[in-house]
């Protein structure tokens, strides 16, 4: 019977619903089956973000500001679907479901992208000399709209579930290789997007750029389909949401009751193995574990079970507090994906005017977002292999915290963001200096420039990213990863939302009594570098409050290690 056992996987079963084979199903195949799906989603979502504002201003003819905001809440919505795909896969369809329903979806938006940019109804008429160039109407907008929206919706499903599934292949003894492999397939997919992909968009055709995204999607469903019996699947143990909502409706119940002076006194039923510690952190969330008339309901004689809108479990209560702990963090990471979105917005905008030829050959402007993900992956080998190494032979730690990854994080993007108000100060003057940028023509400024914004973002991302995965992850409950990550993914969402907010506060509040401002239609006419240095300022103000946060989070891990010693 044991060795028996042992051929199957714990919690997870094949797609008969039998315990899970171990040498039939799940391992590199099915993973990379299932992860290559996600090249896909990189491929269309960011081949269409880093070049869609080109589109929107050279094609449709949007003011540049309307053009930034468009690209990031395109990106907001996606990431911030990410929720709803998360909720979906946990409490109703299961992992692999969600990633076939929402990746047909995202099929149907680049199908439909793809149709826009090509019908010609679909478009204003292109400017003609001594014109006046025709904006985009509603019809034209709503069409482009339906397709990024699409798309988002089947972004955010893929997002929440893929790198989940392709986990799922593998035995938690192996997290650091599946990690490496769903990192792998990011940047590959990045790495296409923002090369090859935006080169056909510029050079042969959007539609055709679009087109390809559209069948490498349906052939990837088809992929993912074909190892349908491969697969270990790990049934749903219910939305974390619920959870939550549960503890929160029975803390406010019970406002009005004392909280007992014997943490005895509260109500436990989970397993000895799997119990939380009290805390003494929010309080007032305790009293949804005081026992009170009403709490059980009756299911025959003599037995009765718990209403879990009135009574939760101490240690589901600890779990909540635990959520509520990350929320500091949480917040103030939110501005360094407002300072990513200038790299994708405004700096490409920037590349768009400046000289990018090398021999006969000319960058495509949205395709100098390749030396962002550059950066990331040079970034990541010399923590990996530099940083690493040493830091474990002179701190005995391997390389720096989850919160200190955050803090330099935060130090690249701000230094990220002066840097490029420096670099918009010189290709104003040059502007100004020959009478704004020549139609049809670039000016005398090389767009190399641009180059340190883009690796100083992009520094700080590789390890923001890694540091907020990890710390989301790690001090998450178990029953909650999943939500804690969809958590970590609303930063991206916010830092994107927060980004059209204030392009749209600074675009009204500096182009009042007649001027253009700041984020004027012509960014040669505007001082966008006004506004990164306003970003700047708010980061060096961000990064003052997050080591505030990060100072009290460390203190919490301390009491928290107290406690679970005693």
């Amino acid at each position: 019977m044991e060795g028996k056992t042992s051929l199957t996987v714990a919690d997870a079963v094949d797609y008969k619903g039998f315990p899970a084979d171990r040498s039939k199903t799940g391992g590199w195949v099915p993973a990379a089956l299932i992860l290559g799906i996600e090249i896909c989603e990189r491929l269309s979502t960011m081949g269409i973000a880093v070049n869609l504002v080109t589109y929107l201003g050279g094609t449709m003819h949007l003011p540049s500001s309307s053009s930034a905001n468009v690209v990031t809440d395109f990106l907001g919505t996606s990431f911030l679907l990410c929720l709803l795909g998360g909720f979906l896969a946990d409490a109703f369809l299961g992992r692999f479901k969600t990633i076939v329903i929402f990746a047909a979806i995202q099929t149907v938006g680049t199908g439909t992208l793809a149709l826009s940019t090509k019908l010609p109804n679909l478009r204003p008429p292109p400017c003609h000399a001594n014109e006046e160039c025709k904006e985009a109407n509603g019809i034209q907008m709503g069409i482009l709209y339906l397709a990024l929206y699409l798309i988002a919706l089947g972004t955010g499903g893929l997002k929440s579930s893929v790198s989940g599934f392709g986990t799922d292949q593998f035995d938690e003894k192996n997290e650091e290789e599946k990690t490496q492999m769903a990192y792998f397939f990011n940047s590959l997919g990045t790495l296409t997007a923002v090369t090859v992909l935006v080169y056909i968009q510029d050079e042969v055709g959007r539609s055709l750029a679009y087109g390809i995204c559209t069948i490498s999607m349906f052939v990837a469903i088809l992929v993912i389909l074909s190892g349908t019996k491969r697969y270990r699947y790990k049934k749903s143990a219910g939305s974390p949401i619920v959870s939550i909502f549960q503890v929160l409706v029975a803390a406010v119940k019970k406002r009005d009751m004392t909280l007992p002076y014997d943490i005895g006194m509260y109500y436990e039923s989970a397993p000895e193995g799997s119990r939380i510690h009290h805390t003494n952190q929010f309080r007032c969330l305790d009293k949804a574990a005081i026992v009170a008339d009403n709490d059980f309901v009756k299911n025959g004689p003599g037995s009765a079970t718990p209403n879990p809108w009135k009574l939760c479990t101490v240690t589901r209560v600890e779990e909540v507090k635990m959520m509520a702990r990350l929320l500091p963090v949480w917040a103030t990471t939110i501005l360094f994906w407002t300072a990513y979105a200038q790299m994708i917005t405004f700096s490409v905008e920037q590349a768009s005017t400046m000289e990018r030829s090398i021999g006969g050959f000319t960058i495509p402007a949205g395709s100098l977002t390749v030396f962002f993900v550059l950066a990331i992956l040079l970034t990541c080998a010399v923590y990996d292999c530099v940083i690493i190494p040493f830091w474990k032979k002179w701190k005995g730690t391997p390389g720096f915290t989850d919160l200190q990854r955050m803090a330099l994080g935060l130090i690249l993007s701000t230094l990220g963001m002066a840097v490029a108000a420096v670099v918009e100060m010189k290709r104003l003057s040059v502007a100004k200096s020959v009478g704004g940028t020549p139609p049809g023509k670039s000016l005398p400024i090389s767009v190399f420039m641009l180059i340190p914004q883009f690796f100083l973002v992009g520094a700080g991302e590789a390890f923001i990213y890694t540091g907020q995965l990890d710390f989301f992850i790690t001090r998450s409950p178990k029953s909650m990863k999943t939500m804690s990550t969809g958590l970590f993914l609303t930063t991206l969402s916010l830092g994107f939302f927060m980004s059209s907010f204030l392009v749209s506060v600074v675009k009204k509040v500096t182009g009042s009594h007649g001027g253009e401002g700041w984020l004027a239609d012509d960014i040669d006419h505007g001082r966008l570098d006004c506004f990164y240095g306003l970003l700047a300022i708010l980061g060096v103000v961000n990064l003052v409050v997050y080591l505030v946060v990060a100072a009290w989070n460390k203190k919490d891990d301390k009491e928290t290690e107290m406690v679970d010693v005693v």
